[in-house]
């Protein structure tokens, strides 16, 4: 079953924080390992990845550097203290999040 993609867009960032949290990453990297991560639920584009990296590491949450691996350079990407916290803060207001929606839809406790 196809997953609408406005459902995506509130948890892209929550996603990306999560997985850089584990492992700084390049970004196909990071599309690649969220894909197969979520079993291939949730799917990314390049062109819609790198303007949500620019938006974090614009607001502080994410740096990035630029290495050599096999002759390819690649800009990796790495949470930053600031990002921790907000990741920390972004998991608390998932689950209220995914609580609330399971009890009105009847999966949840009342």
């Amino acid at each position: 079953m196809m997953i609408n993609k406005e459902l995506m867009k509130g948890s892209t960032v929550i996603l990306l924080l999560t997985v850089l949290n584990k492992k700084e990453m390049y970004g196909y990297e990071l599309i690649r390992e969220i894909e197969y991560r979520s079993d291939g639920v949730f799917t990314m584009k390049e062109g819609t990845l790198y303007p949500i990296l620019h938006t974090l590491e614009a607001t502080g949450w994410l740096d990035s550097y630029w290495s050599e691996h096999d002759g390819r350079k690649r800009k990796y990407y790495r949470i930053t203290d600031e990002g921790r916290t907000h990741l920390d803060e972004k998991k608390v207001e998932w689950t209220r999040f995914r609580i609330a929606v399971d009890t009105v839809i009847g999966e949840g406790n009342p």
